[in-house]
């Protein structure tokens, strides 16, 4: 057994070394750590041994899965590090250079501070299908969410997808668990436009799936995002909402920085900006993506990265993020 043990480790580093991008790691990881793997195997027969046996391997196995693990994660940090470029800045040209999109500055310093908690980045696709936009996160046929005034049905029969979401059962069924991932892109919905509502916008999906997990957990990590976004303590409340994928549900409102919480039209003059919808895994979809619900939970959160660049920004006008206006984009930068 010792001595499988120790193969496993060496054929996952030698399929690291292969790896040039994060793709090809998560990958190897789903390989070598999913629910096909041999090490999940090992972990299946524990309940098929003897009690000696387990004694003997039982934390000689969960020591070796942890520090396979632990050889992804480093391998992804060697290989962002690796990506850090640098380039000559002797050319004493004069060049304009060009900027980056407000969603864009603040999609990466979610996902910064995502990664510094350990959570992988992953991406999804845009046009995807029904049962994973809506099916496998414990949406029914008769969901208003499903009608057609709220999505883009394409004529392949496939849809633009109207959430990040469907990219948790993605990951949960290539990578298994424990699991922690956050999804950043572009999702679509059959909007009527106004100063809050775009039909084509940003949100970063999170998931943490593992044993023991509570709601204090959730909360923490949405609060660090919100501070280290703003560089300083926002203004927030929570209060229940309702998501056929989590239960309990919550939505996480900011004061709006436009008008300092006292009404306006960017916040219908509620005073508050809805940014973050969020809860516990339900385990229906759990299920969905092949985990057991009673051996773990977790939980789930979106954030509008379009409202968060609003807030961020002080920008009252959602249109004016999907403008295209070059000299107006220049006015953002990283800080």
């Amino acid at each position: 057994m010792e001595k499988e043990l120790e193969n496993l480790k060496v054929a996952l580093m030698n399929d690291l070394k292969k790896a040039t991008k994060e793709a090809d790691v998560l990958n190897v990881k789903s390989e070598h750590l999913g629910k096909k793997s041999r090490i999940a195997a090992l972990l299946q027969d524990l309940k098929n041994m003897s009690s000696d046996e387990k004694r003997k391997y039982g934390s000689l196995i969960n020591l070796t899965k942890k520090e396979m693990e632990g050889m992804v994660n480093d391998y992804l940090v060697t290989l962002e590090n690796k990506s850090n470029i640098t380039f000559d800045d002797t050319i004493e040209e004069d060049v304009s250079i060009g900027s980056l999109h407000p969603v864009t500055i603040v999609a990466k310093e979610v996902t910064d501070i995502l990664k510094r908690m350990g959570f992988t980045v992953v991406s999804g696709r845009e046009m995807e299908s029904e049962y994973y936009n809506f099916e496998a996160l414990n949406i029914p046929k008769d969901h208003p969410a499903r009608d057609m005034q709220d999505t883009f049905y394409l004529d392949n029969g496939m849809l633009l997808r109207t959430q990040t979401s469907g990219d948790q059962i993605h990951s949960m069924e290539r990578l298994g668990a424990p699991l922690r991932i956050c999804s950043p892109g572009r999702t679509f919905r059959n909007e009527d436009l106004d100063a809050n509502h775009e039909n084509t916008f940003f949100q970063i999906e999170g998931m943490v799936i593992d044993k023991n997990i509570a709601i204090g957990n959730l909360m923490y990590i949405m609060q660090q995002i919100l501070r280290e976004v703003f560089r300083s303590d926002v203004k927030v409340r929570l209060r229940p909402g309702f998501f056929p994928f989590t239960e309990p549900s919550y939505e996480m409102d900011m004061s709006c920085v436009i008008c300092g919480g006292k009404g306006c039209p960017t916040c219908k003059n509620a005073g508050w900006i809805e940014l973050i919808g969020c809860g516990m895994v339900h385990p229906n979809v759990l299920k969905a993506g092949g985990i057991d619900p009673l051996e773990y939970n977790g939980f789930a959160f979106g954030i509008g990265l379009t409202r968060l660049a609003m807030m961020k920004y002080k920008i009252n006008d959602i249109r004016v993020l999907n403008s295209g206006d070059i000299r107006y984009l220049e006015n953002f930068k990283i800080n």
